[in-house]
């Protein structure tokens, strides 16, 4: 069987014989493929192991320190992704080197960009962390999990505030109309929606921090964390942003250890690297059905390690986020835009005399409400208004407040 190894230096491959072999044995084999000293080997079931700066903190990995423990007993079978920290430095294995300069091919300008032109991995990001409020995070997980079962892609603009410190929270996920498929998200933007999603964002005292989307069930079943396309799609919302802390979310659904499947959240950064070839046109964009969803294809050479060439391994490009989850200021109890079933105003009139007991401004309290009313308010100046009254959970003005409660009655 195969086994997946995920390092700082990308996911690489082991043969194993069977399940049936221990620790000690897997790390003998990890030696002998991968070229790692056993002794330098740390391994966990736990991604966060690639975030560990001192051997304190690798300490803290328990899960496959016992070396009799058998693999089969950690649930690990072909396919399967073990996280390895090692100590020290190690030439890894790449494409054939193309002979340039006197004893070969003659030098171009474009074969002297390229030497400068140096992919490195970026250790850390530009943000601290991303917490997720629980109740937005929630809802997409649910509509994805429940209604599409993961059968296609879905795609989200993630909201919130950016901390002096660079921590970013997410608040709200507005769903721009799209359309998914198993292996492609595309957005129909919306430039009319997008204004009135800006305008209430900027009166919650927000912004957009990031871009969230899913994978399908049929792509856990390949050998990459963000395949080409999905590089380039972030790639793209990232460079469009301007901000140094916006990041990418990934929700996929991966098998626990009885045998049934959680939701995962995941969070990276597009490099620094990464977000300069996007900018400077070096990616190709037109992705044939022949290429390897692991690998980003460069229009001209590029150096990874010592080696020049044209395909980049995608986990170059990602820098791992630390993830939390907080309680936010809003409610994610409205029905969500552009999803299949159209949100009219008999939504309004149904959440309004559920939530009779609460007072006024926390029953708007709530994104998807807010971008409802602003399809027939005043966008330069209703929307900040409510909006702002929401942010510093005041009173509702009595005119916005019979206005809306018309609104509702009227459906």
């Amino acid at each position: 069987m195969m086994l997946r190894i995920r390092s700082r230096d990308g996911l690489e491959r082991v043969a194993v014989e069977n399940p049936h072999i221990t620790i000690a044995q897997l790390k003998a084999i990890i030696q002998s493929q991968l070229k790692i000293p056993i002794h330098n080997q740390t391994l966990s079931a736990n991604q966060n192991i690639l975030l560990a700066k001192t051997q304190d903190d690798l300490s803290k990995f328990t899960d496959m320190s016992n070396p009799n423990t058998y693999l089969s007993s950690l649930n690990l079978s072909h396919g399967s992704i073990v996280f390895l920290a090692y100590e020290g430095e190690r030439t890894v294995a790449g494409p054939t080197v193309h002979p340039a300069g006197s004893f070969g091919r003659k030098m171009t300008m474009d074969d002297l960009i390229a030497k400068q032109m140096r992919i490195t991995r970026q250790e850390n990001p530009h943000c601290e962390l991303v917490s997720f409020d629980r109740d937005c995070a929630n809802a997409f997980q649910h509509y994805v999990n429940e209604t599409l079962a993961f059968a296609v892609k879905r795609g989200g603009m993630m909201y919130g505030t950016v901390s002096p410190e660079g921590k970013v929270e997410v608040d709200f996920i507005y769903e721009p109309p799209q359309q998914g498929t198993e292996d492609n998200l595309l957005f129909f933007r919306d430039h009319d929606e997008e204004r009135l999603v800006e305008a209430i964002a900027v009166g919650l005292g927000m912004r957009k921090v990031g871009f969230i989307f899913t994978q399908t069930i049929s792509q856990d079943k390949k050998d990459y964390t963000l395949s080409n396309r999905e590089v380039l799609q972030a790639a793209q919302f990232h460079s469009e942003s301007e901000l140094k802390e916006w990041v990418t979310a990934v929700v996929k659904l991966e098998v626990n250890e009885d045998g049934g499947a959680d939701v995962h959240f995941e969070a990276f950064q597009m490099s620094d690297m990464c977000i300069r070839l996007f900018k400077e046109g070096w990616f190709e964009t037109d992705i044939g059905e022949d290429f390897d969803p692991k690998l980003s294809k460069m229009k001209k050479d590029v150096v990874v390690g010592v080696k020049d060439t044209r395909d980049v391994d995608n986990d170059f490009f990602l820098v791992v986020v630390k993830i939390f989850d907080h309680q936010g200021p809003l409610s994610t109890t409205f029905p969500i835009e552009n999803r299949n079933v159209p949100v009219t105003m008999k939504a309004l009139k149904n959440h309004l005399d559920r939530s009779k007991g609460l007072p006024f401004v926390k029953r708007i309290s709530d994104f998807h409400l807010l971008l409802l009313l602003s399809r027939v308010l005043d966008v330069s100046s209703d929307v900040p208004a409510l909006a702002e009254c929401v942010q510093t959970q005041t009173a509702v003005p009595e005119g916005y407040k019979i206005l809306i409660e018309s609104m509702a009655s009227a459906a």
